[in-house]
């Protein structure tokens, strides 16, 4: 959920760590973390994703390499618990909770040339060749966290149905990062600025309808996540943050217009957002784009596509550069995504 003024959350430092696992089949407990640096304009994410009542984790690593190749991995290794956000070689590990995480990932990593051809995975992984990747960086955050638990009005736990719900429970914050990235026998230095968060409860990539979430970072002073999510019942939740100086404003209304290329995805946008204070006005440029899936079988036998694309983005907002993802979640109908406006 979006940390807006009509949700209440409680968050506490002990939510920085894993949860109990709850009783809905799909309860799913994810970190996910980005960096972009600006110098190199190199840009990556991670995310584990833990599904214990299911019996495997969701591990994704995603580099975007300043030659334009993409190295991107997926997996889903067993598991049988919820004691650590570790699978797969990818390792989220709480140094300081609210304020500082290590991330490391020693594994293969697929190298694309062309990432475009994420759009058929199976081909791309035979085309492609598999080579060693290790990452290892230190995050810093450079806001407080926005979100946490979300409550009702009288502290007691929110509660969802499974077959509606997409992360009742989680918090972004961001961040500063610095380390090194190996991919075969190159290796980058990075120094740079990103996005987390961290989420838990009941969850499927196909509850909701469509959405379009813009975190960015222009400087250890200067951030922004603008989101849009739309449910299966065409209602909206619109929100997000705007970090200045070390504070969160919250975003009390949002716009998105986004050019599309032939194949449905974005080239470049252009987002408005305004707060309590004042109104921003963004340009966004993808500089960089894989599109990703996840496809599920109903209990009736329906085949469920959602369709994911990533996009390394440059944003230019009150005369500043800056670098992020715009991630655009999409239900797939009749071979469209649902939410083209």
């Amino acid at each position: 959920m979006l940390a807006t003024k009509e949700v209440k959350f409680r968050m506490e430092p002990e939510d920085e760590y894993t949860h109990p696992i709850e009783e809905e089949k799909n309860f799913n407990e994810s970190m996910y973390i980005n960096i972009f640096d600006p110098s190199s304009r190199l840009g990556g994410w991670f995310r584990v994703g833990n599904r214990p009542n299911e019996g495997y984790a969701e591990m994704t690593c995603c580099l975007y390499l300043p030659d334009g190749r993409v190295g991107f991995i997926f997996g889903r290794p067993e598991i049988s618990n919820n004691d650590a956000l570790d699978a797969g070689g990818l390792k989220f590990e709480i140094v300081e909770p609210l304020k500082k995480l290590r991330l490391t990932y020693d594994g293969k990593m697929l190298l694309l040339t062309n990432p475009l051809e994420m759009a058929k995975p199976r081909k791309a992984f035979t085309e492609n060749p598999l080579v060693d990747c290790k990452v290892d960086l230190d995050y810093e955050g450079v806001a407080p966290v926005s979100g946490g638990d979300r409550v009702n009005e009288d502290g007691t736990p929110f509660k969802e149905k499974a077959e509606e719900a997409f992360a009742r429970a989680h918090y972004e914050q961001h961040v500063a990062g610095r380390g090194t990235i190996r991919v075969a026998e190159e290796e980058f230095s990075v120094d740079g600025y990103g996005l987390r968060d961290h989420s838990w409860g009941p969850r499927y990539w196909q509850n909701i309808k469509w959405y379009r979430w813009l975190p960015m970072s222009f400087g250890k002073d200067f951030g922004m996540m603008i989101a849009i999510i739309t449910k299966q019942d065409d209602s909206q939740v619109i929100g997000g943050m705007v970090l200045r100086d070390g504070e969160y404003v919250m975003i009390e209304e949002a716009r998105i217009e986004t050019e599309w290329d032939e194949n449905y995805f974005q080239t470049s946008l252009t987002a408005w957002a305004k707060t309590a204070d004042r109104e921003y006005e963004v340009e966004g440029k993808v500089l960089n784009l894989i599109p990703l899936r996840n496809r599920r079988k109903t209990p009736d036998g329906e085949d469920l596509e959602t369709r994911i694309t990533e996009g390394m983005t440059e944003y230019r907002c009150d005369g500043r550069v800056g670098y992020g993802m715009s991630e655009y979640l999409d239900q797939i109908i009749d071979g469209k995504p649902v939410g083209m406006e």
